[in-house]
């Protein structure tokens, strides 16, 4: 696998935890998540997208995205995880088939408000049945190179015959310690511990992809493409030519276009311009670059040259960028 072009590429996301929740429930239970556009301005005003996650500590429940018919409740038990990645209205409960009334979430404001992470409870007076660790991420939408959009709306992970085991089961472990401990600076490393679990799901992901899958995840796996990834990567602002390319992963140029084509779903130099664009679309939402420095960074000889480039394959002049900068630096659209 092309480490470096995902660790690349999670950079430009720039995730962010925020607000954390330690359920604790109790059969019958249900429980139910608002659309990402009731959640977003009240958890991280100014995000473009969410990331929900539900981590089962103890016991057993069902998760299933609201509207989809067809799709079956997916069991979730104690050591296992749980990602809605594009921040879905989703149901989670003890059995499948199970509604909230009301769906949203009135208190989701004051939650928000009070010290992190936040007790919540749900289910009868019954003995208890299940514990989450629940969270949200959010992260920027970015031109080009969506990891997002390369990922199922929904993802399982965990081994629930060894919740202790791995890398997730410490995960769990030291969640369901600052839940519980509430020590100062909790808030903190539970955000860090979020991105990190996100980070290790979509890697268990991209392992278990098929060898025939398609797409960009599944081009880091390849040999050949991923390590043309990786040099891409690794020094955007090279002069790169399909022949380098070529030359420098082991195939005849004909070969590497086609095969990088037929899995990124971009020619290579065309996927080399929408990298740079990537990052160049990431140092002008920081506003702290101007953009002759950010030409130069990612390989243009002039601001005009760049200028004209980022117009053609974003849609806009790098000026307008850098003046549309939204909360927490992210950029608007």
């Amino acid at each position: 696998m092309s480490a470096d072009a995902l660790s690349d590429v999670l950079r430009t996301v720039r995730l962010t935890g925020a607000a954390f929740f330690d359920v604790v429930c109790k059969a019958p239970w249900v429980a139910e998540q608002p659309p990402r556009e009731a959640v977003l301005p009240v958890i991280l005003a100014g995000a473009e997208h969410l990331i929900s996650y539900h981590v089962v500590t103890e016991g057993r429940c069902y998760a299933s995205i609201i509207g989809e018919a067809a799709t079956e409740a997916i069991p979730v038990e104690a050591g296992e995880v749980v990602v809605f990645t594009r921040g879905d209205a989703h149901v989670m409960a003890s059995d499948p088939g199970l509604r909230a009334d009301p769906p949203v979430p009135a208190a989701l404001p004051e939650i928000t408000g009070s010290q992190l992470p936040f007790a919540v409870n749900y289910g009868s007076d019954g003995p208890v049945s299940t514990k989450l660790v629940c969270g949200f991420l959010a992260c920027d939408a970015q031109p080009f190179i969506s990891l997002i959009d390369n990922l199922p709306r929904v993802i399982k992970s965990g081994d629930p015959k060894n919740p202790d085991g791995g890398w997730l089961g410490q995960f769990i472990r030291l969640a369901t310690s600052e839940s519980a401990d509430r020590r100062a600076g909790g808030e903190g490393v539970l955000a860090r511990l979020s991105e990190l679990m996100f980070i290790e799901v979509v890697r268990r992901y991209i392992e278990s992809l098929p060898p025939e899958q398609a797409g960009w995840l599944a081009g880091l796996r390849d040999p050949f493409v991923g390590k043309a990834l990786s040099l891409i990567h690794g020094d955007p602002a090279r002069c790169w030519t399909i022949e380098d390319l070529g030359r420098d992963v082991g195939l005849s140029r004909s070969v590497l276009a086609e095969r990088f084509a037929e899995m990124v779903g971009v020619p290579p130099m065309h996927y080399l311009a929408q990298w740079r664009m990537q990052i160049a679309s990431g140092l002008l939402a920081n506003g702290n670059a101007n953009i002759a420095t950010v030409a130069a960074k990612i390989g243009y000889g002039s601001e005009a040259a760049f200028s004209r480039a980022f117009k053609k394959i974003v849609g806009r002049p790098p000026s307008e960028c850098r003046r549309r900068v939204g909360v927490n630096g992210t950029l608007m659209h």
